[in-house]
């Protein structure tokens, strides 16, 4: 099937009507295989001790915030370029689902680095950076909100969005721009992981479960979105007949 197709909403309705449980399942799976793996079976580091288990929440929150920001640049260009009829839908839909993880990664992070640090924050480059990026979807969410008419708010938060994307780099490479107190990564890095296995098998199951966890959630607000216009337009048409 061709992507293309999904350009129809009724089909994508039909589609992800049928994906939908068995994503759930799939994401509940994940999680809790994950959580119960990386809270339990991993054994205490070094340095950190138990509290390096924040890791398995922190890190993929932390991805997904950033991982979610892409998908809506992707989406906006795609809306403003080719005037996909699902891109706008696709980018307000997943406006709130960046913001909680973003937030998650914020609240884990000073949960993560009281212990660390001495202090739950620090204005440093990557939190920093992370801050702004959770303010770019508060910003984007009130925009969408604020304009009544969804073709004009579209285009005014594709516009903002693609804007806000230089972010994205910077929380990236702001622990090797700056001198920070963050970590610098052990994951995705040049001349591979430096996470010992114990940490990144479950590591990894967490993040695949959280990326699962964002399509299902997705799909569902997409959903939503596409049956409120269509209400919306039916409650302007039935207005219109009224009037004439």
């Amino acid at each position: 099937m061709r992507i293309t197709v999904l350009a129809n909403p009724k089909k994508f309705l039909d589609l992800s009507q049928v994906l939908i449980p068995w994503m759930f399942g799939l994401t509940v799976l994940l999680l809790a295989t994950g959580l119960y793996w990386g809270l339990f079976l991993t054994p205490p580091d070094y340095q950190q001790g138990d509290s390096v288990k924040i890791m398995f929440v922190h890190v993929p929150a932390a991805w997904m915030g950033i991982f979610v920001y892409a998908v809506m640049a992707g989406a906006s260009l795609t809306g403003l370029v080719f005037r996909h009829p699902l891109a706008d839908v696709a980018a307000k839909s997943a406006a709130p689902l960046g913001a909680a993880f973003t937030a998650l990664a914020l609240l884990t992070g000073s949960l993560w680095g009281r212990p660390m640090w001495g202090t739950y924050w620090e204005w440093d480059a990557r939190l920093t950076s992370v801050l702004i990026l959770f303010l770019m979807y508060l910003g984007l969410i009130a925009l969408w909100r604020a304009v009544e008419d969804p073709s004009r708010a579209a285009r005014a938060a594709a516009i903002l969005t693609l804007v806000g994307a230089i972010n994205l780099p910077i929380i990236k490479f702001s622990v090797d721009w700056w001198n920070t107190l963050h970590q610098p990564a052990a994951v995705l890095r040049m001349g591979g992981t430096s996470l010992d296995k114990a940490f990144l098998i479950p590591l990894l199951v967490m993040a695949v479960g959280f990326s699962l966890l964002f399509v299902t959630l997705h799909l569902a607000a997409m959903r939503n979105e596409i049956l409120r216009r269509r209400v919306r337009s039916l409650q302007m048409m039935q207005a219109s007949q009224q009037a004439a």
